[in-house]
């Protein structure tokens, strides 16, 4: 999206705000999804309680994720200051063989790699992030300031069809398992069994309604980042999200 090779994507919150405190041309204008991350540990391991974090090594996705911030949220609660674990940033398809092998005591990080973990009977899921972050979000939709400016006809569109495909999944459990099948198949390259897992058990493990961008949840996720030091300044909520097209989507457009 920096270079404009594509417009349009999905990506941590984290990193979208990130890269609009750093210039980039780009906003958010509608939620992924929300929760769908947990902190795993081994299944036959020590640790039981987030209390026995310390001393262990954490895998997250990245400094700029939302894992990584809800790690912090995590140890704060429990009175563990982040200089008694140590945060190693790792690919996510590498956390459950690192799990297995010792290189990790626990990971925290996004679907399917939990239920990855579970479904191979390394790991075991210690919290999921609703349990330390009652509306946290994960992925965010961002668009570049051009479409935005000069196309609001196709962003609109685009997020109507977000807002539909939502409902549908959460409407009912046999949609999550259809859609497992064909984006397990046609798009992800992951065993549908997977897919099944990670939206099925339990259901709430993710949420893909009412994804409109609030403001209080992300200036809980700037001032995290800002008091993090992974942005060097308390950016303004209108600088890097866009509401109107999930608020035209909630109210109008997405339901005709």
């Amino acid at each position: 999206m920096i270079s404009d090779a594509i417009q349009v994507g999905f990506m941590v919150a984290p990193m979208a705000i990130a890269l609009r405190s750093q210039g980039v041309p780009v906003k958010i204008v509608y939620l992924g999804h929300k929760y769908g991350s947990a902190m795993v540990v081994r299944k036959d391991g020590p640790v039981r309680t987030v209390a026995d974090l310390r001393g262990k090594v954490i895998g997250i996705p990245s400094r700029f994720s939302d894992e990584r911030l809800l790690t912090h949220k995590a140890l704060k609660q429990h009175n563990i200051p982040e200089s008694e674990v140590k945060l190693v940033e790792m690919p996510p398809p590498d956390v459950a063989s690192a799990l297995e092998a010792g290189a990790l005591d626990a990971f925290v990080m996004g679907e399917p790699y939990p239920s990855q973990s579970e479904m191979q009977g390394i790991g075991r899921v210690l919290f999921f992030a609703r349990e330390y972050w009652p509306d946290y979000m994960s992925c965010v939709v961002v668009m570049r300031q051009d479409i935005i400016d000069e196309r609001p006809d196709v962003a609109q569109v685009l997020v109507d069809g977000l807002a539909r495909s939502g409902v549908w999944l959460d409407d009912d459990i046999k949609h999550r398992e259809q859609a497992s099948e064909f984006v397990g198949r046609e798009y992800f390259h992951k065993s549908p069994a997977l897919l099944k897992w990670s939206l099925t058990k339990p259901f709430e493990r993710i949420e893909y309604r009412k994804l409109s961008p609030r403001k209080v949840d992300f200036e809980l996720v700037r001032d995290l980042m800002f008091d993090l030091k992974l942005i060097d300044r308390k950016i303004d909520f209108n600088e890097f999200v866009e509401t109107k097209f999930a608020e035209a989507a909630e109210h109008e457009t997405a339901w005709k």
